[in-house]
């Protein structure tokens, strides 16, 4: 099947990049379903359960929420700093204006 593209608008590209990436992610959940489904039979013929086979320790993904904002910029409020990895500039920039961290405290 081609396609002449050089024949297409920019909404008749756009609509076509939009259902060729919606297959994709169809195409690649119907694979996983039936792996899964491969996984699940070949279990239950040699009767055994996923917690067996994994002795209870199936992997499960864990999510990190973003730290919560514990340091404000006072002369730009949008600008915060959560007090973990490298000082912001205007961190060290408060703190070399003779500003104290607890200053900067929310």
């Amino acid at each position: 099947m081609a396609i002449d593209l050089k024949g297409l608008s920019q909404h008749q590209l756009n609509e076509l990049i939009h259902r060729a990436e919606s297959r994709k992610t169809e195409l690649t959940k119907e694979k996983i379903v039936r792996a899964r489904e491969k996984v699940l039979a070949l279990l239950k013929t040699e009767g055994l359960t996923l917690d067996e086979l994994f002795n209870g320790r199936v992997a499960v993904r864990k999510t990190r929420r973003p730290a919560k904002a514990k340091f404000r910029n006072p002369a730009d409020h949008a600008q915060t700093w959560s007090g973990r990895g490298k000082r912001p500039r205007w961190f060290n920039a408060a703190l070399a204006a003779g500003k104290k961290e607890k200053d900067l405290l929310i």
